[in-house]
């Protein structure tokens, strides 16, 4: 699969400046895999992945530290569990469990840690670090993508929460989306206000009236 394939040499090149053990890096890689292909994931996968390293190249001159932003995407989402609240801190551990077995800094493995943990709230807020700023707007570039593909994401979104009733998945959604509504900004850099907050929010007006009106 050229998705995998692709992804595959952007962890590599992204590994190897920390450790030589090439099985390692595979058999981790395997393991990225194994969990971003379940089943239930319909949005939080693979492609999901390399749409954000998408973005981390595309807006490469505005990042200092792009390794800590790559190892941030590649783990963010390793645990998504849609009846647990505690994904982002599990997926913060498993990457520390492995960039413990490199020669990745501890300093920047608890920054890596904090970039994971930042997205329980994706809180836009006055966020003194730009490279942060900017991973949280790149996991959050869908609400602003063209009404079609988000309309799409939102489907992805209530497949993955199949277990839920209409009823009870629609006040949940409709929740978190005036949450989002009621920031003073949804995204923390002023590169992405520009490009998706209006769009973003009308994305998510559209999508809250649809579900008021199920």
């Amino acid at each position: 699969m050229q998705l995998i394939s692709d992804l595959k040499q952007q962890w590599l090149a992204l590994t190897l400046q920390y450790s030589t053990d090439e099985a390692l890096l595979l058999q981790e890689f395997d393991h990225l895999v194994t969990h971003y292909t379940t089943i239930d994931r319909h949005y939080h996968n693979l492609q999901h992945i390399r749409s954000m390293l998408q973005l981390r190249q595309q807006y490469d001159d505005a990042i200092h530290d792009h390794d800590t932003i790559s190892f941030a995407i590649f783990y963010h989402d390793l645990v998504y569990d849609v009846q647990k609240n505690n994904n982002e801190e599990e997926s913060a551990l498993a990457a520390a469990r492995f960039l413990h077995q490199t020669r990745v800094p501890e300093l920047q493995i608890q920054k890596i840690m904090s970039y994971i943990r930042a997205t329980q709230s994706h809180s836009s807020g006055d966020i003194q670090d730009n490279d942060l700023a900017l991973f949280l707007d790149f996991d959050m570039a869908i609400l602003g993508s063209p009404a079609d593909e988000y309309r799409q994401y939102a489907q992805q979104i209530r497949e993955e929460y199949y277990i839920y009733t209409d009823r009870v998945y629609n006040l949940g959604r409709s929740k978190v989306l005036q949450q989002f509504r009621q920031m003073p900004h949804i995204y923390g850099t002023e590169i992405f206000r520009t490009r998706y907050e209006k769009q973003a929010r009308e994305n998510i007006a559209a999508e809250i009236a649809v579900l008021s009106a199920q």
